[in-house]
């Protein structure tokens, strides 16, 4: 029988393959089921050579020190490797990676991503990610201090590299995802429009060329969403909504407008009017909606797990910072998607320094 995506509906049907199962669960046959993670030090976590399809990932992580180091979700790296490549096609920060920004864990349910009590510390991934050959899955730690982490990533094994014992076959795609961070993005100022309603509503942007870039790939594949984290960093009192911005999504080096042109932040994470209120869904949600007059922090999704967004020779998925890019807030991403083998390289990810979140009091680094 062939690969058939396991469902509720089709369960009770024969699989092909074995299960199998790579997790931190103690040599020794005690319980200390974890391993340990020196400052700068790189781990596998899970090292197959053989066919197969990573299922489900699951982890959860903590720093050793006395006095628990702040930030480490911004600081522990991930790094995924499909088919012996040399370069990753998983690069991101494990909070990023695992649907929330900031640095911060919170309690959320999305279909292919979910964070899970105490306190959101359970990280959840259900994108599956096939391979013929190889998978290896590294977790990098540039915290100062050591890092303790449990996992699991379970995973089908077929076995065999021939095609008519693989049931994936030769045309699948690879998993893919990036974290990207612009701070401040380039606004301007609030003044030089004459009015805020202007700052906030007027103006146009032919073209998109200065929108934020969630994500910029080349080959065949489909996108399939992002989580985005915003950081208002506005410090008028006057009604401050850092959306407003459209989301324009480029298809195979298509002119201006693209097919795919929104409407507003909002309405490309699937809510309405400036949204606060908290939400989990399958596909999109507000994880975190930030303060009064959507001061502080705030982070959406939305996963295009039925509506794949399909490119056959390249794709550049942007939003607008602020209608016509006028604001310069905190904006990052994590933008995942499935393509051809190799991809484009990926950017040099920040120093530690400029990947954590800023400070809401001090703000800690400006360009």
């Amino acid at each position: 029988m062939g690969f058939i995506a396991s469902n509720l509906s089709n369960i009770y049907l024969p699989r092909a393959g074995k299960r199998g199962r790579q997790s931190s669960y103690d040599r020794t046959g005690g319980n200390d089921d974890r391993i340990y993670i020196k400052p700068g030090d790189t781990a596998a976590i899970a090292d197959i050579k053989s066919p197969g399809l990573i299922t489900h990932i699951w982890m959860t992580l903590q720093s050793d020190a006395p006095v628990p180091e702040a930030n480490i979700l911004r600081k522990v790296l991930l790094e995924f490797y499909w088919e012996n490549q040399l370069i990753p096609s998983v690069q991101a920060p494990v909070g990023d990676f695992f649907g929330m920004g900031h640095g911060q864990s919170r309690n959320f349910v999305s279909a292919p991503l979910q964070m899970s009590p105490e306190d959101g510390k359970g990280f959840n991934c259900w994108f599956p990610m096939p391979f013929k050959e190889r998978a290896l899955l590294t977790v990098k730690n540039e915290c100062d201090s050591r890092l303790i982490l449990y996992y699991y990533v379970d995973y089908e094994e077929y076995g065999s590299n021939q095609t008519a014992k693989y049931p994936l076959g030769d045309d699948f795609l690879h998993f893919h995802a990036l974290w990207n961070r612009q701070c401040p993005t380039q606004g301007i100022p609030d003044t030089s429009c004459g009015s805020r309603r202007e700052w906030l509503f007027g103006g146009e942007n032919i073209g998109g060329a200065d929108n934020y870039v969630i994500l910029e790939a080349e080959g065949r594949g489909h996108y399939v969403g992002c989580n985005l984290n915003i950081h208002n960093l506005n410090e008028s009192a006057r009604w401050d909504w850092p959306g407003e911005g459209d989301d324009m999504i480029f298809i195979d080096g298509e002119p201006w407008p693209p097919r795919l042109h929104g409407t507003g932040t909002e309405d490309y994470v699937n809510m309405a009017w400036c949204p606060r209120q908290e939400y989990n869904a399958p596909y999109h949600g507000l994880i975190l909606g930030g303060a009064d007059n959507w001061k502080g922090k705030i982070t959406y999704y939305r996963y295009h797990i039925q509506d794949p967004v399909m490119f056959e020779k390249s794709i550049r998925v942007t939003i607008e910072h602020g209608h016509a890019n006028h604001r310069s807030d905190d904006w990052s991403s994590t933008a995942y998607w499935y393509q051809t083998l190799p991809h484009k390289p990926f950017p040099d990810m920040l120093p530690v320094e400029k990947r954590l979140p800023l400070d809401e009091e001090k703000l800690l680094w400006m360009d």
